[in-house]
C-alpha cells in the first residue's frame, strides 16, 4: 500500500535518508526545507525566515496547496541544527535564538500540521536529543530548544491537544547522528557509537504502517553501540 508522507527537513542529512527510505518503497513524499529535495514527489520551499507566525502561515499555505483535501499517514519532523555555548559565550544568545528557530519553530509548526494534515491513527515525530534531558552548559542555547521539543511531543500526545483521534506523537532522542557533515567534523569519533540514519528511516517506515509503535507521547532515546543500535524511553 503506497502511504502519504511529509518530511519536515527533507533536504538535510536524516532528512534526504527519509525521502530516500519513503520513495524506495514507492511512497509519495512532500519536502518541507530551505531548499527543494528533487527526489520528492512535491516540495514546500520555506523562505521567510524572520517571523514564527509568518512561516507558520507561509508552511501551512504551500502544505494545503500540495495535499489539497488529502491526509498523509505520517508527519516526519527532523529539521534542526546544532550550536554551543556557554553563558559567557559571546555568541550565547544569538545560538539559542538559533537553536529555537531551527527546532522550536519547526517542531511547532509540525504540530500544526499534523492538526491539520494527518490522518487518524497516524504518526508524527519530533527530534530531540538525549543530551537534553539534563544539563547541557557547553550547549546552553541547544539543550533549551531540545528540551522544549521534548515537552511539545508529551502536549501533542495528551488529550485535547488538538491532533487527530489515535494519532500516535513520538519524539526520538539520539546522541549522535552518522552524518556526513559530523564525520566531517569529529573525524576521531569512535563511528560505531553513532545512530546510522538508515536504522532511523527504517524505524519511522515500521510506524508510518502502524507497526512496532511505542506509546504516544514517548521520547524514545536511540543508543548505538558497536554499532547496533537500542530503543530506550526516557
Amino acid at each position: 500500500m503506497s502511504l502519504k508522507l511529509v518530511v519536515y527537513g527533507g533536504s538535510g542529512a536524516l532528512g534526504r535518508a527519509l525521502v530516500n527510505a519513503f520513495k524506495a518503497s514507492n511512497h509519495s513524499v512532500v519536502s518541507i526545507d530551505l531548499v527543494s529535495n528533487d527526489l520528492a514527489d512535491s516540495n514546500v520551499v520555506i523562505k521567510n525566515l524572520t517571523s514564527w507566525p509568518e512561516q507558520h502561515q507561509e508552511v501551512v499555505d504551500g502544505v494545503g496547496s500540495v495535499l489539497g483535501d488529502q491526509k498523509v499517514d505520517g508527519l516526519f519532523c527532523v529539521a534542526g541544527g546544532w550550536a554551543g555555548g556557554n553563558a559567557a559565550s559571546k555568541d550565547y544568545v544569538k545560538n539559542a535564538d538559533l537553536m529555537w528557530k531551527q527546532s522550536v519553530w519547526s517542531s511547532t509548526i509540525a504540530g500544526s500540521l499534523a492538526a491539520k494534515f494527518l490522518k487518524p491513527g497516524g504518526v508524527l515525530t519530533l527530534t530531540g536529543a538525549s543530551p537534553a534531558t539534563s544539563e547541557t552548559p557547553g550547549m546552553i542555547g541547544y539543550g533549551l530548544a531540545k528540551a522544549a521539543v521534548h515537552q511539545l511531543c508529551k502536549s501533542l500526545a495528551a488529550p485535547s491537544s488538538g491532533l487527530p483521534e489515535n494519532a500516535c506523537t513520538i519524539c526520538v532522542l539520539p546522541v549522535t547522528l552518522d552524518t556526513p557533515m559530523n564525520r566531517k567534523f569529529m573525524p576521531k569519533s569512535d563511528f560505531s557509537t553513532w545512530t546510522p540514519l538508515e536504522f532511523i528511516a527504517e524505524m519511522f517506515l515500521k510506524w508510518a504502517n502502524g507497526k512496532e509503535r511505542v506509546s504516544s507521547g514517548s521520547l524514545l532515546q536511540l543508543k548505538t553501540t558497536g554499532g547496533v543500535t537500542s530503543l530506550n524511553e526516557v
